[in-house]
Formats: structure tokens, C-alpha cells, sequence
């Protein structure tokens, strides 16, 4: 893999790379990828899990706050991540080794989720899970979950342009009305995402150089 160093100034962050929009017209997939649903009752002992969790992401990934220190095991991969009416995702900051290694840890996230805000800097909203299906349904007979948390089928083709994959997005540092859980979150928004030439003063354009994320992991 390669991937190009990155740095910031004035807390600016600005890539070269397309916003991925949805049409607020699609069809709902059956892999779950844009499907939301109100969460389902939870018993105490559930939510108290469900509270752990997302109190583990905080604290592995309070550090990453300040977008500088999301180098050089992250790297932005899919650019701004868009869902119309359903909200957004935002921008994926992917640690490629993680990705490939088939293992699902709560204290290692694959992806760091950050959304652009106006004045050209990146807030913190979240973690993502993702393991390939390929690779996770070799070596067990089920789906995978992480602390009483089902993950969401991408199936393929999908928009990212990967194989088959389960993904869990955790919401730890922004609320969604959804649930803490599901994929896309209304209160994320991409309208603040910035295209070169769009820079504020005294603010420096950044570009990270990334193989293609399916190159790397097949």
C-alpha cells in the first residue's frame, strides 16, 4: 500500500476526492445499506453492553480528535460519504491493515468517522467495523457482532466498489436518533465538505495518495 503523508494548519482539512451522494429516491437495499429502523427494546443488561461499547470507542479513539493524529495508520478512503434523506456518514478514515486482517477487536476500529464542518475542519463522530465477508465467513458459521451488536451486510457491487463486507458503525461521539448503531445518522451532514480552491486563508490543501481500497485487501 501506498499512502501519501498528510499535515494540517489552522486545523484545515481538505482532500481531493468526490462526495458520494445518494439520491433520496433509491430503493431501500436488502443488504441494509441505507435501510433505517427504529432500535429494538433493549433489556437493562443489553443497554449496559451496548453503553460499554461505545465507551470503549471514546476512549480508543478520543486521541484521534485532532485529525493530525489520525496519521499514519489512517488514511481518508471513500471521501465524503452522503445518504440524502437518511443523512450521512461522513468521511472515512480507513486503517488498511486492520481491514485485512479478518479479526474484529473493539479496541482496534478499522475506520475512524469524521464530518467537514464550515470553517474547513473535521469533527470526530465515530468508529466503523468492518471485516470482509469472504474472509469472516471462512472461519465462522455465523454473522459477526461485537458486544450483543449484529453487524449490517453490504452485499456486492455496493457503492464503495468492495467485495462483499459487515460493517457496524458506532456513533460514539455524535448522537443519533436512530440509534448508536446504525449506518447513517441525520445529524451528520456533508454540505461542509470542501473542494480544492475552496481553502480558507492562511490554511493548507492536503491530498492523501491511496492505492484502490480493493486492490489492497483482495
Amino acid at each position: 500500500m501506498k499512502v501519501g503523508r498528510f499535515a494540517t494548519q489552522c486545523g484545515c482539512f481538505v482532500i481531493a476526492v468526490l462526495c458520494v451522494t445518494l439520491s433520496s429516491s433509491r430503493a431501500l437495499a436488502q443488504d441494509h445499506e441505507h435501510l433505517v429502523v427504529s432500535p429494538a427494546p433493549e433489556t437493562a443488561a443489553q443497554k449496559k453492553q451496548a453503553n460499554e461499547l461505545v465507551a470503549i470507542v471514546r476512549d480508543v479513539t478520543e486521541r484521534y480528535k485532532d485529525v493530525s493524529q489520525a496519521g499514519p495508520d489512517y488514511a481518508l478512503a471513500f471521501g465524503c460519504v452522503s445518504g440524502g434523506d437518511y443523512g450521512a456518514m461522513g468521511l472515512h478514515f480507513v486503517n488498511m491493515t486492520l481491514v485485512g486482517d479478518g479479526i474484529i477487536d473493539a479496541t482496534k476500529p478499522e475506520i475512524l468517522l469524521y464530518e467537514p464542518t464550515p470553517s474547513g475542519r473535521l469533527r470526530l463522530t465515530g468508529a466503523d467495523y468492518l471485516v470482509l465477508a469472504d474472509a469472516w465467513n471462512a472461519k465462522h458459521a455465523d454473522s459477526p457482532q461485537l458486544m450483543g451488536q449484529l453487524f449490517h451486510l453490504f452485499e456486492s457491487p455496493n457503492r464503495f466498489g468492495l467485495p462483499a463486507f459487515y460493517t457496524l458503525h458506532v456513533w460514539a461521539w455524535k448522537e443519533n436518533p436512530n440509534g448508536a448503531f446504525t449506518n447513517w445518522n441525520p445529524n451528520v451532514s456533508c454540505d461542509a465538505f470542501r473542494r480544492p480552491g475552496s481553502l480558507e486563508p492562511g490554511c493548507v490543501q492536503t491530498s492523501i495518495e491511496l492505492d484502490s481500497f480493493s486492490s489492497l485487501i483482495l
